[in-house]
């Protein structure tokens, strides 16, 4: 299932505030851009989807950053509560630390940045996106999209919305979102997939579609 790939992998540590959050840095030769990753409910730096679509990504040419939006700690507490999952508030300013400190980065500063969302990391990747001009490009995977409430209409990266199309509340809130995104966009429906794309050639439709986005956008220098 893994594509073969040539990556420096590289742990690193961000500061977001009073907290700090571990991450995972993989650069294949050459680069042509970076994608940071804004993972879901209960998920982490290790999710085995997100790790997927990563390493596809890579084998096109893009760095990537998958790191936590919470810290051990507060993993615990959203276990039990599930509250700080649809924080958006709160993932998105992690993701906008994680922004700065990639521009912040010399091997990494002048790489056109785009952002990869899955579920509710999906919104704070909007919301993030709406506030920071160096975004070129999200792709939402399974998103809630809709949980950026009225910062979409601030977004200007180009936005590829990927659902299941048999996940089919999560479908019809991402068709009104299309349609409130300012910019370039489109939605993409990978047929007989499920919320998680747990069915068997889903996943790599939504890494697919999503390496061929980046790839398309995530072209030219910011500097």
């Amino acid at each position: 299932m893994n594509p073969k790939e040539k990556a420096a992998t590289q742990e690193v540590v961000i500061s977001a505030g009073q907290v700090e959050l571990q991450g995972l840095l993989r650069a294949p030769d050459a680069p042509t851009g970076i994608v940071l990753f804004a993972h879901g409910s209960g998920s982490s730096r290790f999710s085995p989807r997100n790790t997927y679509v990563a390493e596809v990504l890579r084998s096109a040419g893009i760095t990537t950053l998958l790191f936590d939006l919470l810290t051990a700690a507060e993993e615990r507490i959203d276990a039990g509560t599930a509250e700080l999952r649809f924080d958006i508030p709160l993932l998105t300013e992690r993701l906008m630390a994680a922004t700065r400190w990639t521009l912040e980065q010399p091997e990494l500063c002048e790489l056109p940045i785009g952002y990869f969302g899955s579920s509710t990391g999906a919104a704070a990747a909007l919301a993030a996106a709406a506030q920071v001009p160096e975004v070129a490009a999200v792709v939402s995977r399974g998103g809630r999209p809709d949980l950026a409430g009225p910062a979409l209409a601030q977004v200007r990266a180009a936005t590829l919305l990927i659902v299941g199309g048999n996940d089919h509340q999560v479908l019809a809130l991402n068709r009104d979102v299309l349609k409130r995104l300012p910019g370039e966009s489109r939605l993409e429906v990978v047929p007989g997939a499920t919320h998680l794309f747990a069915e068997p050639g889903t996943l790599e439709e939504v890494a697919r579609l999503a390496a061929a986005w980046f790839a398309g956008h995530l072209k030219s220098l910011r500097r």
